[in-house]
């Protein structure tokens, strides 16, 4: 059988990112969050915690993660039918792999009055849309928004639409690299802009242009920087329409090929055995999803 005391003390290191801090949210000493944490590692016979700054799981310690927050899920859609069992009354926490441009768009709005009613607080790991899912086959999330629509075992995927990206660049960039009209053979020889090493989409972009081979770019890993370093006239880059209409509308950007936009699915992946709150989020999504994702060709 497991215990939950010695769970509960490896839930709060990782969330808290320290042994420190997840003593203080869980009443106890520094001390006794360490003993917890090593007893745990004695019953299963191997590490859960690699000691770093932050402490993140092992592989068995992300399995118990998975473990422990299905089971908080479970325990809520109990406490609500009986509201006596809630002693502490306190929020109920997920944590949710998702792309930075969704982030950086339309997810706050879509969950911000959800998570007021529901009394949620969310952890959010940000990864790109291509690989996100690697968390939640790991068991490190409850859900997670990317690009595959195939889930992990134990769960479920939902298409909730497509983002649609437009290739950008600054007035600058375009009159200093295309004094002629800008043609898709030109843009491997034009400095681009990728988000990271895991970000394939402008590959994918150029392949649908008729274009192979590598490209000159730089890498930068947020979704705001990107759009500062594209207004800035570094590279051109795919960004997400949401994020730009106000600088299309005032020159800041422009296209490179208008009618050439490409459009990224996003599905919904979660827990089978995710119980009512997760249920709720993911009809939520679906829900209001509509506002600002195209519908997927």
């Amino acid at each position: 059988m497991f215990d939950y005391k010695l769970l509960s003390a490896l839930a709060a290191v990782v969330e808290q990112a320290g042994f420190e801090r997840a003593a203080q949210v869980l009443g106890l000493s520094q001390s006794a969050i360490s003993q917890r944490i090593k007893l745990l590692e004695a019953r299963v016979g191997q590490p859960v915690l690699v000691r770093g700054t932050p402490p993140s799981p092992t592989e068995i310690g992300r399995r118990l993660l998975n473990h422990v927050q299905q089971v908080r899920l479970l325990e809520r859609d109990l406490q609500t039918l009986v509201p006596a069992l809630d002693e502490e009354g306190l929020p109920e926490r997920l944590r949710i792999a998702l792309n930075a441009d969704s982030l950086a768009t339309w997810w706050a709005e879509a969950v911000g009055d959800f998570c007021a009613e529901q009394h949620l607080l969310l952890d959010l790991i940000v990864e790109d849309q291509t690989v996100g899912l690697k968390r939640m086959r790991a068991g490190e999330v409850a859900g997670c928004l990317c690009a595959s629509e195939r889930p992990v075992a134990g769960a479920r995927s939902v298409l909730l639409g497509a983002m649609r990206y437009r290739a950008l660049a600054s007035p600058a960039f375009i009159e200093r690299h295309f004094p002629d009209g800008v043609r898709a053979e030109q843009l491997p020889r034009t400095p681009a802009l990728v988000f990271g090493p895991d970000d394939f989409l402008q590959h994918r972009y150029l392949a649908s242009l008729g274009v192979d081979g590598g490209f000159e770019h730089h890498l930068c890993p947020s979704s705001e920087g990107f759009l500062r370093l594209t207004e800035a006239g570094l590279g051109w880059g795919l960004v997400p329409e949401l994020q730009v209409r106000e600088q299309l509308e005032r020159g800041v950007l422009r296209e490179l090929l208008p009618d050439k936009p490409i459009d990224v699915p996003l599905y919904w992946h979660h827990w089978r055995n995710g119980g009512q709150l997760l249920g709720l989020l993911t009809e939520q999504l679906v829900r209001s999803s509509a506002q600002w994702l195209v519908p997927l060709d």
